[in-house]
């Protein structure tokens, strides 16, 4: 069995004349803890776009386990096993926490629109809803509707509902961009302690983040890979830090200082 469970190779996409991905190649290890940095226009975005099927690639191919998926629909990537959050909440706003992780737990195992049955009838169901609740710090707000939970909930809420699709390979897109600084340790330690067994890229402009939480990195600049390694080799290198300070380094985006 292959060590690498993503792969792209040669990614291009090209709107027009706008080339946003360069022959980008990138492997994501069977249990990695991968990030993906880059200052605001590197085409970080529109590679996870490319990852997931929601944009077709000009050129390029991209394997999940083995498999060319580089022209698979979204949600067959799903089936197979890749996950995705997004950097806008996407959620239903009158759904509570318990009665959201149900429906996408009864969906993923075969119930389909039976969840509010499922809720009360399918011991298994609940089950695994109640220890998603307790994972991801929700339990506590479980009958609140989504939509007065404070933010770092929410994010908190997308990032179970990944984990409830029973992924093997895991997208974080940016999971605690517009949190408040109170509530950002939450989710830091949330994610830290995400199963081993999936495999995870983060997408983020959050160094602490990005520093407590990543083994390797990939840092993209205008679409193109600049330089990959582990977090040492990043934070030592000076084109990565002249390519932060370069483009204006806000308070989220500062250079990577953790040498």
């Amino acid at each position: 069995m292959s060590d690498v469970v993503l792969s792209c190779a040669g990614l291009v996409k090209k709107f027009g004349g706008i080339t946003a991905t360069s022959h980008v190649t990138l492997d994501l290890r069977r249990g990695a803890r991968h990030a993906l940095i880059g200052p605001n226009g590197a085409g970080k975005t529109t590679l996870v776009n490319l990852l997931t099927g929601v944009l077709e690639p000009t050129a390029g191919r991209i394997v999940l386990e083995g498999q060319d998926i580089t022209r698979l629909a979204p949600h067959l990537r799903v089936r197979r096993g890749m996950v995705r959050t997004f950097q806008i909440n996407q959620l239903f706003s009158s759904m509570t926490p318990l009665q959201t992780l149900a429906l996408v737990v009864s969906q993923q195992r075969g119930l389909g629109g039976t969840f509010w049955q499922a809720l009360g009838r399918d011991r298994g169901v609940t089950e695994r809803s109640e220890q998603l609740l307790e994972r991801f710090r929700l339990a506590e707000v479980m009958d609140i509707p989504t939509e007065y939970l404070a933010y770092g909930k929410r994010r908190l809420l997308e990032i179970a509902i990944a984990l409830a699709c029973d992924p093997r390979v895991l997208l974080l897109d940016e999971p605690v961009a517009g949190v408040p600084a109170g509530e950002r340790e939450e989710i830091l330690q949330t994610v830290a302690a995400l199963p081993a067994d999936v495999s995870v890229l983060l997408i983020e402009h959050d160094m602490d983040l990005v520093f407590s939480f990543a083994k390797r990195m990939t840092v993209l600049v205008n679409g193109a890979v600049l330089t990959e390694g582990d977090p040492e080799q990043i934070a030592a290198d000076p084109r990565v830090r002249e390519v932060y300070l370069g483009h204006g380094a806000t308070a989220g985006e500062e250079a990577p200082a953790h040498a």
